[in-house]
């Protein structure tokens, strides 16, 4: 799997999690500081700490992300 195909498959993860909070982007933004617009949109690539902060906020372990 190339890089572009694992952003594509991050960004669906993290769209599918944040569907399943029943929450905005907004309110992702508001209460992690993590702004995940170009993230679902597989643009954006996420650095450990980040994955982190989604995983803990998604109350998920990291392994969800790969």
């Amino acid at each position: 799997m190339n890089q572009k195909e694992q952003l594509l498959n991050l960004a669906k993860k993290v769209k599918g999690l944040r569907k399943i909070k029943n929450v905005t982007q907004e309110q992702v933004l508001n209460d992690t500081g993590v702004h995940i617009a170009r993230v679902e949109q597989g643009k954006r690539d996420v650095s450990y700490t980040t994955l982190c902060k989604l995983a803990d906020y998604f109350g998920v372990g990291l392994d969800a992300f790969v």
